[in-house]
């Protein structure tokens, strides 16, 4: 194939969704003349390998993205560590343990009476 003809393909990502609750996950990319003809490929490619809800065709020039100096300001601002959920993975352990003191505790009352 020429430079010429590569001036009239565009690349293409593919993205699929595997039932209506899933996610869409990108899944490959193609070099296509058009729209049509990119989502013919991605169909005939993807739907070989596995079953399929929704299939997505974009062409890469219409995904912006963050360029490598932009990524920074991603980054938290404020520091709101109580909104994350790091605190709450050791629960289960915290109720058992106050559950046993409780029944010590109860243990104690009818013992003493």
């Amino acid at each position: 194939m020429g430079t010429e003809a590569k001036k009239d393909f565009d690349i293409y990502e593919v993205f699929s969704q595997k039932n209506v609750t899933s996610s869409f996950v990108h899944q490959f990319s193609l070099l296509a003349p058009n729209k049509e003809v990119a989502l013919t490929m991605a169909r005939e490619n993807f739907l070989r390998r596995e079953p399929c809800f929704n299939l997505w065709v974009v062409k890469r020039d219409d995904i912006y993205g963050l360029s490598p100096e932009e990524r920074p300001f991603l980054e938290r601002l404020d520091n709101k560590s109580y909104r994350e959920t790091k605190g709450y993975g050791d629960l289960q352990a915290r109720w058992r343990q106050h559950k046993e003191r409780y029944e010590e505790q109860q243990q104690k009352a009818k013992s003493g009476s």
